[in-house]
């Protein structure tokens, strides 16, 4: 029998020179996306934190944290919007084991 839903944990980086609205908006962008496709757990607002190495000549990220519960099918869908997202340096999304 095929699961009707998991628990994820997203993680993305977000370009660090945006203005403190415009980083506002993309989380709030993500934020909507995930309730529209699921259910939201969890929401860390991480902010400013130095990166181990360089990305795109950037030194440091914007850092957040989601945690929420979805068809198995959306994670791959939000993977490839934060993608394209040119204010998203880096995004991973992990399966939760809790």
């Amino acid at each position: 029998m095929a699961k009707t839903s998991e628990k994820y944990e997203a993680m993305y980086i977000i370009n660090p020179n945006l203005t403190e609205e415009e980083t506002s908006a993309v989380v709030e962008k993500f934020k909507a996306l995930v309730e529209q496709h699921g259910t939201l757990d969890e929401m860390e607002l991480i902010g400013k934190r130095k990166l181990a190495y360089e990305i795109n000549y950037l030194s440091e990220g914007y850092y957040v944290l989601v945690k929420f519960t979805s068809a198995p099918d959306f994670p791959a869908e939000f993977d490839r919007i934060l993608g394209i997202t040119d204010s998203v340096i880096r995004s991973l999304i992990t399966v939760r084991c809790d």
